[in-house]
């Protein structure tokens, strides 16, 4: 079985210090963040920018500085830039983040719902993006809020939109999206075509055990505070923390952790 890829998603666009002291906001906080959950066997750092007031934003600045800190470290842990829907609405917002031509970005295939907003993908945004990503040579990771968009990704294959290896991420237990089950999840990789590369992205309390049944697939497995604040039921959760336990989980399965040079080999990239 291949080396099992850690993805942490440490920032996103939804917690906040109210929420938990432990996120972290500002690009020194993230790049510090990313070094040390890298350390722990994180491969890929999945990541969210907040401008001066902590609110998500698509500015390529805000991204660049993140980018920068990380540099700063020294740590090469591969950088995956968000393009989500809550940091920008227009075409140029989404995209302005590619600018920086990272290694890797976030492509969501389709529309669906958060719990008090829609998460709107409509298809010329989503052949703009994926357009834009193929001529920079970034790889797209396909972000999965339904089963209709692995459907989607692949008709953008067939149009030469995107390029094998696919890498799919699962997002399961969005509220208003398709539920955090182990049901659902055989049902997700039972559609996903031969050859792809695949990882669970789970939120709520589901997210051990599905997270669990990914690394006994083969499959890879995003952590982060971006998913989930807690670590188990009233115990707040650290990207480090959350990061531990699934390479913790992955040695007792005999699976071993992949470097950002694996994943390198692993993704394509």
């Amino acid at each position: 079985m291949e080396k099992l890829i850690i993805t942490v998603a440490p920032t996103g666009n939804v917690p906040t210090r109210e929420m938990t002291p432990h996120v972290p906001l500002t690009p020194e906080d993230i790049a510090n963040d990313a070094l040390e959950c890298y350390r722990a066997g994180a491969s890929v750092c999945h990541i969210h920018a907040r401008d001066a007031e902590g609110k998500p934003t698509h500015l390529r600045g805000s991204f660049e500085a993140i980018i920068k800190a990380i540099d700063a470290t020294g740590c090469p842990i591969i950088r995956q830039i968000s393009t989500g829907a809550r940091a920008g609405k227009t075409l140029e917002d989404r995209a302005q983040p590619l600018e920086l031509n990272p290694a890797s970005a976030s492509l969501s295939t389709g529309s669906s719902n958060f719990p008090h907003s829609a998460n709107v993908n409509d298809p010329p945004l989503v052949r703009f993006l994926a357009k834009t990503m193929l001529e920079r040579n970034i790889k797209p990771e396909i972000e999965v809020f339904d089963t209709a968009m692995i459907h989607n990704a692949l008709e953008l294959k067939k149009e030469g939109l995107l390029k094998d290896p696919l890498q799919f991420n699962l997002v399961m237990g969005v509220k208003g999206s398709q539920p955090a089950t182990a049901k659902q999840l055989f049902h997700l990789v039972e559609c996903l075509p031969p050859g792809c590369v695949w990882s669970v992205s789970a939120i709520g309390p589901a997210h051990v055990p599905l997270s669990t049944v990914a690394i006994a697939l083969g499959g890879h497995v995003r952590v982060g505070l971006e998913d989930n604040v807690y670590y188990s039921k009233g115990v707040l959760a650290t990207n480090l923390a959350l990061v531990k336990r699934i390479a913790d989980i992955a040695r007792a399965f005999g699976r071993e952790i992949a470097t950002p040079e694996d994943a390198k080999l692993i993704l394509g990239l």
